[in-house]
């Protein structure tokens, strides 16, 4: 029996923005098939796997959207480049794809207007029963299994290095007005330190990709809620985005949702997500040598 993804995607200016600098990608790496576009799609993941990915602009810089455009545009072929010599599985094929989407963005800034252009990148390749979860910035990934939901990323951002050195507690990190500041965004510099985890795969997981227009308006439980009481994925990444709106929507929101179901091992009651989640590369970060304001 294949493994199945269903899989939708949106994103909105939000209630104060005049442009969008938001993006995101639904690829279907096997039938080499894109979705840039929200409707509610479901693939077979194939041999090649299955690419989700939210990238987001850095607000107030030059050429923020061309930024994440680029992200989401680059990485798929990457992904394919990568693919034909990847030496080390999935992990290092994800790796090497967001280093050349990477380049692709420190290239394109050299360009006049473009200066200093950047973007946040929080990804996710379906190969298999696997998945893999590449982070740069503050773009977030979670994870909802057996009604939990847990975020399965960790934030590259100024305050949650406060909170990893005890500095601050986690609730002052979330009305903190650094919040925003991030260590590192893709197309900063010709390289990027790629944060990467590796999950195995349960009946009836789901995903949501988002970016921080979301995430600083709704709640993880307030998430949790909306999900599990909509009648679908794709009217749940609607209001996902209405809420955030609702909350004054200040910055441009971003929803993937996407779940599995096939031959996959179902969800036991008592494992924890965290037995299924293996940290393969953490970010090394350094306080004072951050990106500017995603």
């Amino acid at each position: 029996m294949p493994i199945n993804l269903t899989v939708c995607g949106a994103t909105d200016f939000g209630m104060k923005r005049e442009t969008n600098e938001d993006a995101f990608v639904i690829a279907d790496l096997t039938g080499k098939s894109l979705v840039t576009t929200g409707p509610l799609t479901r693939f077979e993941i194939g041999a090649r796997g299955v690419l989700l990915a939210v990238s987001d602009g850095m607000g107030g810089h030059d050429a923020g959207e061309v930024a994440s455009a680029l992200v989401v545009e680059s990485l798929p072929p990457a992904m394919v480049r990568a693919d034909a010599r990847a030496v080390g599985g999935g992990d290092a094929l994800v790796e090497q794809a967001v280093k050349s989407a990477n380049r692709t963005v420190w290239e394109a800034s050299h360009v006049p207007g473009r200066q200093k252009m950047g973007a946040t990148l929080t990804a996710m390749y379906l190969e298999g029963a696997t998945v893999h979860i590449a982070e740069v910035g503050d773009s977030r990934a979670y994870l909802l299994r057996g009604g939990q939901l847990v975020q399965v990323t960790r934030d590259q951002s100024y305050v949650q290095a406060l909170v990893d050195s005890g500095a601050i507690k986690p609730d002052e990190a979330a009305v903190s007005p650094c919040r925003n500041i991030i260590l590192q965004a893709m197309g900063q510099k010709p390289d990027v330190q790629v944060a990467l985890g590796r999950l195995s795969l349960r009946q009836r997981d789901c995903f949501i990709l988002c970016s921080d227009g979301l995430t600083n308006k709704v709640t993880p439980d307030e998430m949790r809620a909306i999900i599990l009481g909509s009648p679908s994925m794709d009217v749940a990444c609607t209001r996902l985005i209405a809420r955030a709106n609702e909350k004054g929507g200040e910055d441009n929101i971003t929803v993937v949702m996407g779940g599995v179901s096939g031959d996959l091992p179902a969800f036991v009651g008592g494992e924890a997500i965290s037995d299924t989640l293996e940290q393969v590369q953490e970010f090394v970060s350094v306080i004072g040598s951050h990106a500017p304001t995603a």
